[in-house]
């Protein structure tokens, strides 16, 4: 990821800007909270760490607690929260590309996730798609999920806390991204960089 990293860093600003949020105080607060929170959809696959690292091989579940009640696509909600986040700091043409293309991307996953469900779950799939919803809190809001009074447990999770000081963390390191970027771009070693 590192490569990735590097390369929309020292592009992001490329092409045409149309804002620059930077120049707006009050925004970095904003994206910044709107970019932390992102986190908490996009790895929800924590939770299953040897699935991860392949110690167990991945299964496809079906799940219907905790993040899962209220977006059945987190990852997709939360790459559209990181994105928007981004892009209100830089509204590059690039900028606006990438981020358009990893929304894209996991609006693809979704319907290519909840085929898959169906394939392995048939009609207990369907019965979990039809008391859930992929915006955000819409099938709470009409009456399809019904929270328990106890939910609050459902988040407290070791995994989130990880989430957390990691998401800190990578914010923490976004200036040393940034200088690794800048010598992948100035190395020399391509004309023009990377």
């Amino acid at each position: 990821s590192y490569s990735w990293i590097a390369y929309f860093i020292a592009h992001a600003h490329d092409g045409i800007v149309v804002w620059d949020g930077a120049q707006v105080p009050w925004l970095h607060g904003l994206a910044w909270t709107i970019n932390f929170s992102s986190f908490f959809f996009l790895y929800p696959t924590v939770f299953n760490l040897k699935e991860v690292a392949a110690v167990e091989v991945p299964k496809v579940h079906l799940w219907e607690t905790g993040i899962m009640r209220i977006t059945r696509h987190p990852q997709f909600v939360g790459q559209c929260m990181w994105s928007f986040a981004h892009l209100m700091m830089v509204g590059s043409s690039f900028n606006a590309l990438t981020m358009a293309l990893l929304v894209g991307h996991h609006g693809f996953a979704c319907w290519n996730g909840d085929r898959r469900l169906y394939d392995e779950h048939g009609e207990a799939f369907l019965a979990v798609k039809a008391r859930t919803s992929v915006v955000p809190f819409a099938a709470i809001a009409d009456g399809r999920q019904t929270l328990p009074r106890d939910y609050y447990k459902e988040l407290i999770r070791a995994p989130y806390a990880l989430i957390a000081v990691g998401t800190f963390g990578a914010y923490l390191a976004h200036p040393y991204m940034q200088a690794g970027a800048a010598l992948v771009k100035n190395t020399g070693l391509v004309e023009g960089g990377v």
